[in-house]
């Protein structure tokens, strides 16, 4: 019997008046797989994920997570997901240990298991040391890591994460995805992420997307995808460019290097 997946999308497409930003993309992913989305700037990977998100309904096609229609059981599809966006979602003014209790309301978590969730969450993302300190005090890897633990608190079925660590040290960005690989390896979660760095992917994701004007212009793992270059000692990053039909440097520019300095401040 073959296994359903927890992500599936048939024909799905989003469109922006006479932009096409995701173009007739169908997509299985796996039960507990970490699968990796690329693509440069514009390549329809953050209308992806608010579209799998239920924060942007389709213009037409379906997509289910968790065995649920994003759009007809979207609220159903919530309870499922956890999701850390780009732009910094905790409140800086606030202790580690509040902003834990504020999203365990915003979950429905029932008020006799919130101190126990929060403490395991704290626990497990390294945190517990640092509960009752305000969160403005954190260095930026351990804002993300809060982020997470925030976004894990319902003990979600799939975790979505945009560009997670821009914006970190080298450090900082270990530790994030030493934690994330924690949770894939002892609840099962499932990890969809977007990405800007080829050596991050190569080394994290089961399966790698490449989306380029919308569309999926590659699919597999990092090692099938380079060897389908033909080519000896080719890199993710090669791939990227042959399937994207463009380099990381250029899929940038003024808008969004602004964006990514501005989460960096942020974040420390």
């Amino acid at each position: 019997m073959v296994p359903v997946p927890i992500i599936e999308t048939q024909e799905l497409t989003r469109c922006f008046g006479p932009k096409t930003a995701v173009n007739h993309l169908s997509l299985a992913v796996k039960t507990s797989e970490i699968f990796g989305l690329l693509g440069p700037n514009g390549a329809g990977k953050t209308t992806l994920i608010k579209m799998l998100t239920t924060l942007l309904p389709p213009s037409s096609g379906t997509a289910r997570v968790a065995g649920m229609d994003i759009l007809h059981d979207s609220s159903k599809v919530r309870r499922m997901i956890g999701y850390v966006p780009q732009l910094i979602s905790a409140d800086g003014t606030l202790s580690g240990r509040e902003n834990l209790l504020i999203f365990s309301k915003l979950y429905d978590i029932p008020a006799r298991e919130r101190n126990e969730r929060i403490a395991d969450s704290l626990a497990f993302m390294g945190l517990t040391d640092s509960a009752n300190q305000l969160v403005r005090e954190y260095s930026g890897g351990m804002i993300r890591r809060l982020e997470i633990a925030q976004s894990m608190l319902h003990r979600p079925r799939v975790l979505f994460l945009d560009e997670p660590t821009i914006g970190l040290d080298p450090v900082a960005r270990n530790s994030v995805w030493e934690h994330i690989g924690k949770l894939r390896n002892e609840f099962g979660t499932t990890i969809f992420f977007t990405t800007h760095l080829m050596e991050e992917a190569d080394a994290l994701c089961d399966r790698v997307g490449i989306m380029s004007l919308g569309h999926m212009a590659a699919l597999g793992s990092p090692g099938e995808l380079k060897a389908a270059l033909g080519t000896e000692d080719a890199t993710l990053e090669d791939v990227f460019i042959h399937f994207s039909g463009d380099t990381l440097e250029q899929g940038g520019g003024y808008r969004a290097a602004a964006a990514e300095r501005k989460i960096a401040r942020r974040l420390g």
